[in-house]
């Protein structure tokens, strides 16, 4: 069975969808293997930012932001908002109301914002692991929250996750060591965004267990796609046996590019050259539970290419785009564009952008396309002496800062209101979600 787009996806993020996918044509129009090569210019973005006289966040000229989420603050439920705001997704439930879904990486040991009496997994003395996701609902007019609770607990570190085309937020557990001493981590879980309480944490096991960070569908398909925040990471696919119902299983593929390339990060040379897009295709694996941490080392054993850190990843309408974070001869990383075959024809990978300085971008991290087919990337390096960006690529492939925080902490979670008026993003501890407005261009 393949899947249309009428049956995976609802009407505001067809429109969405749509407007995005148009300004993605203009990027293959705008001749993305011809752009002038990184570090030649930076681009002018939204001009010059002004410093922000409440310490937290530069922005352009004509643009403001509010923080409408912050650590400690009650909830709905009885607790508090948790730490480590990570990942995080926008969903229109009608109405005039925006839910946001948040992800909270937590290890075991940190404070879950309350005592979490239900949820997924448990530590040694019987408590759950405190990770899992929070729900804000938003009034869509005024951003005021009305509501915030928790929506998963019991998970650990959930990373980055993404949008699904039926209202659901796919959050995603990255376990680092824990993966190898517990066969309970890292895998996938689905919150509906509708959701007003705990859901029913239920694994989706089919979809691999590794070091997760992000996943993005392919409306048409219903297959997903998932990165892995690893030094040698694959990025891998998942074919559900019914698209839109994951936990019904299906299969895991890995990415191999053709031609005998067979690493993608360019840290011992230019392996692969900025807007050549080479065919590429998937070879199924095997044992995807992988209860020894070797799905990737098995992967690259029959020949899928390794990325630096894969991390947030993107759907527009017939392509999507991903970071790796330490990607690049200058290990500042990458942007890749994978665009699924249609009709018959392979899938095809580009790589889209290389940072070479640290004012393009320095670590690129959680990623979303802007309605105006810019990409706005999140940093996240940590040093005494550097801040964090809101970083834009614009279509020809040239960065520009958008935003710069002041605290000490990533960005992360960057997601557009369904309307593409308002930016969401975390600062990721001591946890602030922000609200950005302002003149974005058409």
């Amino acid at each position: 069975m393949v899947a249309t787009a009428d049956t995976l996806m609802v009407p505001t993020r067809r429109r969405f969808l749509a407007a995005t996918g148009s300004a993605f044509a203009a990027l293959v129009a705008s001749g993305c293997s011809t752009r002038m090569p990184a570090g030649a210019t930076l681009a002018q973005g939204y001009g010059a930012l002004v410093p922000d006289p409440a310490g937290l966040l530069d922005l352009p000229q004509g643009f403001s932001y509010r923080v409408i989420s912050s650590l400690g603050e009650a909830m709905a439920d009885g607790g508090t908002v948790p730490d480590a705001a990570d990942g995080m997704g926008c969903f229109d439930l009608g109405g005039g109301k925006l839910a946001l879904v948040r992800n909270h990486e937590l290890r075991p040991g940190q404070d879950a914002g309350t005592v979490l009496t239900s949820g997924y997994g448990t530590m040694p003395d019987g408590s759950f692991m405190p990770g899992g996701t929070t729900t804000l609902v938003l009034d869509a007019a005024t951003l005021k929250v009305e509501r915030q609770h928790r929506s998963l607990a019991g998970t650990v570190r959930n990373c980055a996750g993404g949008i699904t085309p039926w209202g659901s937020w796919l959050t995603c557990e990255e376990p680092s060591s824990l993966l190898t001493r517990s066969t309970h981590h890292g895998y996938v879980f689905e919150v509906p965004a509708t959701a007003t309480g705990l859901v029913d944490p239920v694994p989706l096991k089919a979809m691999g267990r590794f070091n997760h960070e992000a996943a993005c569908i392919d409306p048409v398909t219903g297959v997903v796609y998932q990165t892995e925040d690893r030094d040698d990471g694959l990025l891998y696919r998942f074919i559900p046996a019914t698209p839109g119902k994951l936990a019904k299983g299906g299969r895991l593929q890995a990415l191999v590019i053709e031609g005998g390339v067979r690493d993608s990060r360019n840290w011992n040379g230019l392996d692969l050259a900025r807007g050549a897009r080479l065919p590429v295709r998937w070879i199924d694996l095997d044992d995807v539970e992988a209860p020894n941490d070797d799905l990737r080392q098995r992967g690259m054993a029959a020949g899928a290419v390794p990325f630096a850190r894969g991390e947030g990843i993107w759907m527009g309408e017939g392509e999507l785009y991903f970071c790796c974070t330490s990607g690049g001869a200058a290990k500042l990383g990458q942007i890749f564009r994978l665009v699924p075959g249609r009709g018959g024809k392979a899938d095809t990978l580009e790589l889209f952008f290389e940072s070479e300085s640290k004012e393009q971008f320095n670590y690129g991290d959680n990623l979303v396309v802007a309605p105006n087919g810019h990409l706005v990337v999140c940093e996240d390096q940590y040093s005494d002496t550097v801040d964090n960006y809101l970083r834009g690529i614009d279509t020809a492939g040239r960065a520009y800062p958008l935003a710069r925080l002041k605290l000490q902490t990533e960005l992360a979670g960057a997601c557009f209101s369904p309307d593409g008026r308002t930016l969401f993003v975390n600062a990721y501890s001591p946890t602030r979600t922000i609200a950005i407005t302002g003149p974005w261009r058409a």
